[in-house]
């Protein structure tokens, strides 16, 4: 998602980890301790309000699984694209798709879900008028470049490739073959939207109408969003709990220190500071799992001091400078692992998955370090400032740790220093305004299980979470010749092609990959995270 992105790149903590979970007062009473059948649950604001095409990190990303669901839903134990609202999705040619939406599913205002639902959602994320972050995903139905077009101004209201043929159905047409694009429709951004959304936005801002198991109760932003379960829901996967109170926590260090104490519940990212603890503390209430999660450094292209002919170089030689095994074995207690490729091992060597494709540009070498960095034309003003959202121990901690490995490669003892920003949503505020003026924490929460979306979000010219804004037309070249193969295997060979492109020319530093982790209460039982690190808050219990 969600990242840094989706992070879908996902946030604070990149994903799980890019979760910025926090809430310097946390605890207020309602935790462990409080109403019946009711879990508590760590959070941080999200950066937008919860519209689905706007929602693009993981805390925001959290809400919109437990309000909405789509026409596909990511299998909870595997990640698998299964059909949720889809009764069926064909095509011959990969190019039109013919949907058919189940009868009999309401939003919890209790309008039903049409057809129109889905087309009306999708033409509002895709405008650009709307501005939605997510805008991006719609890139490949027809119409798209006249409704939301890179220069000029708007020349259509409507994507001309979406028609609604019946009350359940409707047709989607692309502008190239994408063999695996309805496996991308269990993502947030093409969510379906009630008539309440866009007849009475501002209302439908302030507490948002979905039609998954929960409904929103109640939210104060900087403290506490309530939601609890709709009795009404008409999926198989249904709540089996009374709700969830998500807490506000501006330092995760604060969230744990609460879940020890009995005054909160479940705590989805455990801080790294924590880790030498958690075992004694928590024993098999503590959850650590492999997870969808890369965490990079990127690099803002857009200033022209990291975007010069030799900038491969220097980026390559301060990946060469970091020393991966031993930030994670003495940082993180191995619940992340070196990264060797730019992807996530849970993708598997058959989805795309390559621990030889980064090969030595991700092997800590100091003296490779120091000539690739002086070819290139060396450090940018000297130093590197590596910027992160400060509401997160965890990314101070490996921030320094970066900064001390390239110091003591590059025998510099200021060659790089960590830059903290205020909150997650500033950092994000400052990435988006295009105000990074140099490398900053990056990562990615994978919105769906497919190599592609590990490489087109993050990479692509102009793409939703290409924060950097790197653009290399091999690449998108590559990029478009792999969408457009209808054979699967092909199509991953393809991808891995275009991420040699990203490799050779180090568009961002890959650290780790991470395991999503967290830790829960004596009163909750069923507890676990899916692919993406995230609770399956659904399936949790409470006694």
């Amino acid at each position: 998602m969600r990242g840094a992105t989706h992070a879908r790149w996902a946030a604070c903590a990149v994903a799980a980890a890019l979760a910025a979970a926090g809430c310097g007062g946390g605890g207020d009473g309602s935790g462990a301790g409080g109403a019946e059948g009711i879990v508590s649950s760590s959070w941080g604001d999200p950066q937008n309000p919860l519209e689905p095409a706007n929602t693009n990190e993981v805390q925001g990303g959290k809400v919109l699984d437990m309000i909405f669901r789509g026409l596909k839903r990511y299998n909870p134990k595997t990640g698998a694209a299964e059909d949720m609202l889809a009764e069926k999705i064909e095509t011959t040619d990969s190019v039109t798709f013919r949907i058919t939406v189940k009868d009999g599913w309401t939003f919890s205002n209790g309008e039903p879900v049409t057809a129109s639902s889905f087309v009306n959602a999708w033409n509002y994320g895709a405008s650009l008028k709307n501005n939605q972050k997510n805008a991006y995903f719609f890139g490949y139905i027809e119409g798209y470049d006249q409704v939301h077009p890179e220069k000029g101004q708007q020349t259509a209201e409507t994507l001309s490739g979406l028609k609604v043929t019946g009350p359940l159905t409707f047709t989607v047409k692309l502008t190239q073959k994408f063999s695996t694009w309805p496996d991308t429709l269990g993502y947030a951004a093409f969510a379906p939207l009630p008539k309440a959304f866009f007849d009475s936005h501002d209302s439908w801002l302030a507490k948002p109408v979905g039609n998954g198991p929960y409904t929103v109760d109640s939210y104060a932003r900087g403290s506490k969003m309530s939601l609890r379960t709709w009795d009404g829901y008409p999926g198989t996967d249904k709540a089996k709990n009374g709700g969830i109170d998500l807490i506000v926590y501006t330092d995760n260090n604060t969230a744990y220190t609460s879940l020890i104490a009995g005054n909160l519940d479940l705590v989805d990212d455990v801080p790294a500071a924590q880790l030498k603890n958690v075992q004694a503390d928590l024993g098999d209430r503590y959850i650590n799992t492999p997870a969808g999660i890369i965490q990079t450094i990127a690099f803002p292209y857009y200033q022209k001091a990291w975007n010069t002919p030799g900038g491969a170089k220097v980026r390559t030689g301060l990946s060469r400078a970091i020393n991966r095994e031993q930030i994670t074995d003495t940082i993180f207690l191995k619940t992340r692992t070196p990264a060797k490729d730019w992807t996530s091992p849970v993708l598997g060597a058959d989805g795309g998955f390559d621990p030889t494709l980064c090969g030595d540009a991700c092997e800590y070498d100091p003296a490779a370090a120091k000539k690739l960095i002086q070819e290139g034309g060396g450090l940018p003003g000297g130093q590197v400032k590596i910027s992160y959202n400060a509401d997160s121990g965890s990314h101070r901690d490996w921030v320094d740790a970066v900064c001390n490995s390239i110091n003591n490669a590059l025998g510099n003892t200021k060659a790089c220093v960590g830059n903290p920003v205020g909150t997650f949503a500033d950092f994000r505020d400052q990435i988006t305004q295009l105000k990074m003026s140099g490398p900053f924490r990056a990562g990615w929460q994978m919105d769906y299980p497919l190599i592609q979306n590990f490489l087109q979000p993050l990479y692509y010219t102009n793409a939703s979470s290409n924060d950097g804004k790197w653009s290399n037309k091999q690449f998108d070249k590559l990029v478009d010749q792999a969408n457009a193969e209808s054979d699967t295997a092909k199509a991953v060979d393809t991808f891995k092609q275009a991420e040699r492109v990203v490799r050779d020319q180090m568009a961002a530093i890959p650290l780790w990959y991470q395991n999503g982790s967290a830790g829960y209460s004596e009163r909750l039982s069923d507890v676990a995270l899916n692919p993406f690190s995230v609770p399956v808050y659904n399936e949790i219990t409470v006694s």
